[in-house]
């Protein structure tokens, strides 16, 4: 125990070194950690840490899940559900089949039922590798929405292929008929299952008195409850906790208070950093016992089929995401879609967005080393040896390129009229206003005696008159002056506030909870500074 203390506090260390370094070179983490973690899987303090499958899944999964469905808006998502869906399930399945009969034919040894177990662990894009990508690059809202949305939702569809195919290979059987009313069954009642314990969830955080701490660790609980829950039946996990955390993200309003909203946004974000990661980290440090698996004389023909492989898995995504926006032309003709007019643009950037990840390594991991029969599971360390490969050229290959493909292409958004900023000035407009209105109509003789709620209505007032003139270009270069100005004031007033504060606190006559109190509501004045100013730039 002390010394896998150790190992996983090194471990820390570099990924947080690695981390800091990707972002001094302006790379997207994911890449950096797992080509570090090739060269660290040979460095002695390291040898020994191999990634227990259930670890991944039980551990892992569950919290990263529920974080990303927790980021996703219900909103967008909705909006493109079809897209999101064809790409989650329908594309899954054509790039199963597509490996499956691949590999058949390719491989010597391999069975159309490994082949598909193959498909269903190598067909799903990783979530966490295109957000992290996509977050440095500008591309419009519904891009980053449908790649987000179908990464949550393909985990799902390509784990149950995975599971009925390990079961005909285990057992020699299969049904094509029980297969598919299970596909379902197990989609359908994994939904159920999520939305059944977020209910609950629900009702915890809505009426029982918690506090903020206890609302955060119960968000903890709540993905594994949900994960559980569904796989103790035999159903499907992943869409348990993707179902019930977009139920109750599009309720945080109503069930969080603010605080508990502040802060658990805080340490969600530290607690995915860390478990992202560790994953992509311990990706690389397994690549010496993949390799250790599969002998010295396999090798060179293993990176053939790999890389072989690879190629039809991205040509195949590339046919798919043309093929949906042929189909979805076609469709308009006869009920409403979202875009009737997707163009080219954007199944080339769908189509360079098929990094794969965890997922696909846990699944391959999950492989049994026997079979129920006491033999040794057929093709296992090429299984392993693939998929790693796949996950690294993709990871590096597309995750390095996507930056440059993105403004080669410079996709326009054509869903808003108006920029992201002037939305915002929009938005801030209207509450200064609703806010005025309320004010003048309902507190008219607090405002003749209350100097605080004068002072707010000349705040109000203040602001309505900033923004009053925000939508003419000629303006522009003056507010962004202004801004500038403000910011920097700003960020000196607070400075010395808080140099102020450190120096009462040593006085003894000045209470320390006084101080500390201040100190917050300068950070959060600080925060909402930088949310404000966060699009000024654009």
């Amino acid at each position: 125990m002390h010394h896998l203390i150790i190992q996983y506090t090194f471990l820390l260390a570099v990924i947080l070194f690695i981390v800091m370094l990707a972002q001094k070179i302006k790379i997207a983490y994911p890449i950096l950690l797992v080509l570090a973690g090739l060269p660290l899987g040979f460095v002695p303090i390291l040898r020994g840490i191999e990634i227990d499958p259930d670890m991944i899944f039980v551990i892992f999964l569950p919290p990263l899940l529920y974080e990303a469905a927790w980021s996703t808006s219900w909103k967008d998502f909705w909006k493109w559900r079809r897209v999101i869906s064809s790409f989650a399930v329908p594309i899954v399945i054509i790039t199963s089949c597509v490996v499956a009969f691949v590999s058949y034919g390719l491989i010597p040894g391999f069975t159309l039922a490994t082949g598909f177990l193959l498909g269903g662990i190598i067909s799903p894009p990783d979530a966490v590798s295109a957000s992290t990508i996509l977050k440095n690059v500008k591309v419009p809202k519904r891009f980053i929405t449908i790649v987000e949305g179908e990464s949550l939702l393909n985990d799902a569809s390509s784990l149950v292929i995975f599971r009925f195919a390990l079961a005909a290979v285990t057992t020699g059987t299969f049904v094509f008929s029980q297969a598919a009313v299970s596909f379902v069954l197990v989609i359908v009642m994994g939904i159920l299952i999520g939305l059944a314990v977020a209910l609950v969830f629900y009702a915890i955080h809505r009426w029982l008195p918690t506090t903020t701490n206890i609302d955060i660790v119960l968000t903890f609980i709540t993905p594994y409850a949900m994960y559980m829950a569904a796989e103790e039946f035999h159903f499907s996990g992943v869409l348990a906790v993707v179902s019930g955390g977009l139920f109750l993200s599009a309720r945080r309003q109503s069930i969080f208070s603010n605080q508990s909203r502040l802060k658990g946004i805080n340490v969600w974000e530290a607690v995915a950093f860390v478990l992202n990661g560790f994953v992509f980290i311990l990706i690389g440090l397994e690549f010496p016992v993949i390799i250790k698996a599969l002998g010295p004389d396999g090798l060179g023909p293993a990176i053939k089929y790999s890389l072989i492989i690879t190629a039809i898995l991205i040509v195949t995504r590339f046919a798919s995401t043309f093929g949906a926006t042929v189909f979805t032309m076609f469709i308009s003709k006869f009920i409403t879609v979202a875009d009737d007019k997707p163009g080219w643009k954007a199944p080339i950037l769908f189509g360079w967005t098929g990094m794969r990840g965890v997922v696909s390594l846990a699944a391959a991991l999950s492989v049994p080393v026997m079979l129920n029969s006491g033999t040794a599971f057929p093709q296992r360390p090429l299984i392993l040896f693939i998929t790693f490969i796949v996950i690294l050229v993709t990871l590096v290959l597309q995750g390095l390129t996507l930056p440059a493909l993105v403004k080669w292409i410079n996709m326009p958004d054509r869903d808003y009229t108006i920029s992201f900023g002037q939305q915002k000035q929009l938005v801030r407009k209207k509450l200064s206003h609703l806010s005025l209105k309320i004010l003048d109509e309902k507190y008219a003789a607090q405002l003749k005696d209350n100097d605080m709620v004068k002072s707010l209505r000349l705040k109000l007032t203040a602001d309505l008159e900033l923004l009053k003139d925000w939508e003419k270009e000629d303006n522009k270069t003056r507010s962004d002056a202004f801004y500038k100005d403000y910011r920097v004031i700003m960020a000196e007033l607070m400075k010395e506030q808080r140099a102020l504060l450190h120096t009462l606190n040593k006085k003894e006559n000045i209470n320390d909870d006084i101080v500390k109190q201040q100190l917050e509501l300068l950070d959060l004045e600080e925060e909402k500074m930088r949310q404000h100013f966060a699009y000024e730039e654009e």
